[in-house]
């Protein structure tokens, strides 16, 4: 971790560098010294992570230097700061108070170049360690020889496991049969979830012992060395058909004893398991020398890495079993097992056990080695037994039983990139159960400056190429994702929450105020308040806090009261959903402000001082109550995410109405905006949407209150924005026209469109869309069927349609919608025909049909949606419902019986009623239709 603070660090310096003019004499030396011991340790620093737990010495080195790092930092800010307002103000004022500020802001440069000196002296005698310790973890990186507890897992009887069954049995099944191909077959999951233990009861299926003669089991790990491996396979090869292993094997190259194993295994059914693989390079190392030799041989590999499971399984034609967590019910005979040995649990810890099993979170290991602690404790002590479900973090800190726990879990962290550390610790800051979501994260990692740059990429792809990597290396979970595939909240498991919990608060890198007895560190990085603000000590100093966070608190924020002393250095500050009534003053003098939310509060206006925040690139006033911006806001070059915007829903509809802002006429000159939403048109018509051309790094742009006369001006700004993956547009009225006839170049990388409005005809190009995987029209009301033109759109997923289309009949046809996996169909009064074809929507999961007056019927054909999991009829007639129920003479029950899940409800004259559906098999019925109606919204993403 302290890698990412030195790369921080360093990132900073080089500007300052550059800038000589602007630095005091000695100072620039001083710098120049600080960086050129800074890079010389950067080699060492790995090392340092993964030994930092086990050797005293070198944590105190690594803590120290960490604090360095942050004062360095602080020190180099504060000269920024300085360099800031000397030029910031202008005019005759200007003068006179630069003149006034000349004495005090040169003793301020002295004695920064004084602490800077301070700061040097320290390193020096930080670098006479370093040399000493690099010395000392070269030899132990050379003898060492950690214990491995995954050789637990290959002891265990098959009476001590739980859950594995059916994934047992499919596993053995894929080895016998298949192709004559080598084939690898992947488990992935996280670590602790069981993945060596099913490979390991797979491999001495009684089967799979008959049909493979040779067979080996090899165990990677992280730091594997691969002379050593190929040695063990040549070993276990000749073991197998007792044959004596050559004597040469010792003195071999690694190219040799490759060459020895492929010719081996050349003409003759393997199976190889590949234990443990944390790298491709892994696979990459050893593959060569395991022969495609079409005898039917297979390679078992286990990984907590989901991509690496995926591109081996892929480029073999292979499987994946990804492991999925215990459920309930054999997460409980576990604890039960290993606790009361096979007992049932007594009444009186039925609650507590219950709250081990929801930290646990299904995982195999964590369940056995919480109830290993629990079978110890006194049954009759309830008081003990609770401790270790509220205390879990600090058991797994402290109790010798739960360390192989600990270390599997800490293993994942250790083996993470610098640049993900920072990224994964940062989940901390969180409420425990709190989903995140997923855009609001990648802002907040690029404000704090996690976001390395790459050629050719934008900070978000790099952000969400982060993000794509911990999720594939099961750091994180995906909470919600769309019908496309994009994950939009995510969550952590609580396990990883208690390790990083632990290791944010010894390495200050956040902290978390949420209970009254908490000790706050001296100095503080980052804080998060949760619930309350009584357990914050107001006279905390606050020089060095970069990022503070509120999360469900009651109070109504006072930043002078919290920190009388103010945080002037100050990169994020996030005061979402607290009961504060204005914008917070103490903001104006944020510098370094790159993040600022104040959504879901009741403030109304922003004030003009907004124009200082030189620096700050997300403004988040989503569901609070400003409807407009002062001119000054155009002075934030640097803004990205612009986000002015609420939703009210609307009773018993499915949808909400969107209220914008009024935007400014210059908008054009923020040319860093990627997310613009959501502007209202009617104030500034066609100059307004010739403006929006300029903004050509747009990914996300939502309009309201347009006008028919304003398309043409709007298409010809959108023909500008290259980049563009989402839009939305909505009618100032229900009637009024959209046009977009005039639009001859969309966005190629259009992937999610919104149009609300009457459309004389569906716009000729989106059929063109190629990208497109969302479509959502409202009010189009067109006289031809729509089907036809959006059936080929290759990448399609979701589709909702409503007042859309106002003739008799729909047809999907055959070949059509290749993708589709939701399909929503509603209020349109005309309809009466549905008639799916064979071979259309071949991948339809979930079927909505809402408000269709005239419809008698179910679709015909929809007998040949086979992959329908969810159906929905809401608000339909009668006669139509009553056709689904089994004992109904001519009854469509037969057509849906094979949909797991199904909805219906009708409207009476004096309110909702629900049908029931008699022997349909697992169908759901809802009693509360009109909250089930207001969840399926559709919402700007």
């Amino acid at each position: 971790m302290v890698e990412s603070a030195v790369k921080f660090l360093l990132d900073k310096l080089g500007p300052l560098i550059e800038n000589e003019w602007q630095l005091l004499r000695g100072v620039r030396e001083e710098i120049l010294y600080l960086r050129g011991e800074l890079e010389c340790m950067t080699a060492f620093l790995r090392v340092a992570d993964a030994y930092e737990e086990s050797d005293e010495e070198l944590k105190v080195w690594v803590k120290q230097l960490r604090e360095i790092a942050h004062e360095s930092e602080d020190v180099l800010d504060e000269f920024t700061l300085l360099q800031a307002h000397d030029h910031g103000v202008e005019g005759l004022y200007g003068s006179i108070h630069k003149l006034s500020c000349c004495i005090k802001n040169t003793k301020a440069r002295y004695r920064i170049a004084s602490e800077l000196r301070a700061i040097n002296s320290r390193i020096r005698k930080v670098s006479e360690v370093h040399k000493r310790l690099h010395h000392k973890f070269n030899m132990a990186e050379q003898g060492s020889s950690s214990k491995d507890h995954r050789g637990d897992a290959l002891l265990l009887e098959k009476t001590d496991i739980v859950g594995i069954d059916k994934p047992i049995k499919q596993m053995v099944g894929r080895l016998l049969n298949g192709d004559c191909a080598r084939e690898v077959v992947s488990v992935a999951g996280m670590g602790g979830m069981g993945k060596t233990t099913l490979a390991k009861q797979v491999y001495d299926a009684a089967e799979v012992k008959k049909h493979f003669k040779l067979r080996a089991w090899i165990t990677v790990t992280q730091s594997f060395k691969l002379g050593e491996l190929l040695k063990d396979i040549v070993q276990q090869l000749h073991q197998a058909i007792r044959s004596p292993v050559p004597q040469e094997i010792n003195s071999m190259s690694t190219n040799q004893l490759k060459t020895i194993i492929k010719d081996f295994l050349q003409k003759r059914r393997y199976l190889i398991v590949l234990d443990d693989v944390w790298h491709l390079y892994g696979w990459n190392a050893m593959k060569y020398a395991l022969p495609n030799n079409m005898y039917g041989s297979r390679v078992i590999l286990t990984t907590r890495n989901a991509d690496i499971a995926s591109t081996t399984s892929m480029e073999s034609g292979g499987e994946v079993y990804t492991l999925e967590p215990l459920p309930p019910m054999e997460s409980w005979e576990l604890l039960c097992k290993k606790t009361f040995q096979g007992n049932s649990c007594p009444p009186h810890l039925e609650k507590i056990c219950n709250y081990v099993l929801k930290k646990c979170e299904g995982l195999p290991l964590a369940i056995v080695a919480i109830s290993g602690v629990l079978a110890a404790k006194d049954k009759r002590r309830i008081d003990e037994w609770d401790m270790v479900g509220h205390s879990l973090g600090y058991e797994i800190e402290g109790n010798d039983k739960l360390q192989d726990l600990k270390k599997v879990l800490s293993l994942s962290f250790n083996d993470l990139p610098y640049y993900l550390k920072s990224c994964f610790l940062y989940l901390s800051i969180f409420p425990e159960d709190h989903l995140i979501k997923h855009m609001r994260l990648i802002r907040l990692w690029m404000a704090e400056g996690f976001i390395e740059e790459k050629q050719g990429k934008t900070l978000e792809e790099v952000a969400e190429d982060y993000l794509n990597e911990l999720l594939n290396r099961s750091m994180i979970q995906a909470a919600e994702t769309t019908a496309d595939g994009r994950v939009t909240k995510l969550r952590i498991h609580d396990l990883f929450r208690e390790i990083i919990t632990s290791k944010t608060r010894d390495q200050n890198f956040a902290t978390v105020a949420k209970e009254h007895n908490v000790t706050l560190p001296e100095k503080i990085r980052r804080l998060s308040i949760h619930n309350t603000l009584q357990y914050v000590q107001t006279n905390r100093c606050a020089s060095q806090l970069r990022s503070l966070f509120m999360f469900t608190v009651a109070e109504k924020p006072s930043l002078r009261r919290l920190f009388p002393a103010g945080f002037a250095l100050l990169n994020v500050l996030d005061l979402q959903s607290t009961p504060l009534n204005v914008f917070p003053v103490e903001v104006v003098n944020l510098y370094f402000l790159k993040y600022l939310s104040l959504r879901d509060t009741r403030v109304k206006a922003i004030p003009r001082f907004i124009g200082k925040l030189q620096n700050l690139e997300t403004l988040d006033m989503k569901h609070s109550r400003v409807t407009e911006l002062p001119v000054e806001i155009l002075k934030l070059q640097r803004l990205r995410y612009l986000l002015v915007y609420r939703y009210e829903f609307v009773p018993y509809e499915d949808f909400h109405s969107t209220y914008g802002f009024k935007v400014l006429e210059k908008i054009g000159a923020l040319k860093s905006l990627q997310k613009l939403c959501f502007i209202e048109v009617n104030q500034g018509g066609s100059a307004l949407m010739r403006e929006l051309g300029k903004l050509i790094q747009l990914r996300r742009l939502g309009i309201v209150k347009m006008r028919k006369e304003d398309g043409k001006a709007l298409s010809s700004s959108i023909e500008k924005l290259s980049k563009l993956s989402a839009l939305s547009i909505t009618s100032v009225e229900e009637d009024e026209i959209i046009d977009l006839e005039h639009l001859y170049s969309p966005p190629m990388l259009l992937q999610r469109l919104y149009l609300r409005g009457r459309l004389e005809a569906l716009p000729h190009w989106i059929p063109s869309l190629h990208s497109l995987v969302k479509l959502y029209l409202k009010w189009s009301r067109l006289k031809d069927d729509p089907l036809v033109s959006l059936q080929h759109l290759p990448n399609l997923v979701h589709l909702e349609l409503c007042q859309v289309f106002e003739g008799d009949t729909l047809c999907f046809g055959d070949g059509g919608f290749k993708k589709l996996k939701h399909l929503c169909l509603d209020k349109s009064d005309e309809l009466r025909c549905i008639e799916v074809e064979v071979g259309t929507m071949p991948c339809l999961e979930n079927l909505s049909i809402r408000r269709c007056k005239s419809l008698e019927k179910v679709p015909s054909g929809i007998e040949h949606l086979v992959k329908l999991k969810v159906l929905k009829f809401f608000d339909m007639p009668e006669k139509l419902i009553k056709t689904l129920l089994p004992h109904e003479k001519g009854n469509d029950y037969w057509k849906v019986c094979h949909v797991p899940e199904v909805y219906v409800t009708y409207l009476r004259e004096f309110g909702w009623e629900v049908f029931s559906l008699e022997g349909l098999s697992e169908a759901q019925h809802s009693s509360q239709p009109s909250s089930v109606m207001k969840s399926l919204g559709t919402g700007w993403k």
